[in-house]
């Protein structure tokens, strides 16, 4: 190879790989109990519900500087996830799930998240959930 051509190529092909960063924090069954379902009296006693929460932070890891302050704080999503599910009383978990995404947009410095909710509500199967995605407004 001449003039190094070769190795510029190979440069630029790694360089274009690293331009599609998709780095992600995932949470696996955070458990919440709380108040949910269309019947009064399936509100009545807390429900177990379990969510799977992915995030797309801000800031790409390469970036962090291995600074927890740069970064978004799990333990913190995970005890705001408790607290904001906690205080509300929906029907539907359809709806608590928008919501609940919705919230963590709004509070930490994610681009994007995926909840998964699952609730274990019927006898005859595991349990039932719902996904969603959300993204940040462009400004």
């Amino acid at each position: 190879m001449s003039g190094g051509t070769g190795f510029q190529l190979a440069a630029d092909r790694v360089s274009a790989k690293l331009d599609c960063v998709d780095d992600q924090i995932h949470i696996e069954q955070l458990e919440v109990f709380t108040h949910i379902g269309v019947p009064e009296e399936e509100r009545g006693a807390p429900q177990r519900l379990t969510f799977n929460i992915t995030l797309w932070p801000n800031d790409e890891f390469g970036n962090l500087g291995d600074q927890i302050t740069r970064t978004v704080d799990y333990a913190a999503v995970c005890q705001e996830t408790k607290r904001f599910v906690q205080q509300r009383s929906d029907k539907l978990i359809e709806t608590l799930a928008d919501s609940v995404a919705r919230h963590l947009l709004d509070v930490f410095p994610i681009e994007r998240i995926t909840i998964e909710l699952r609730k274990f509500i019927l006898p005859e199967v595991q349990y039932v959930s719902v996904t969603v995605t959300r993204e940040r407004a462009t400004k």
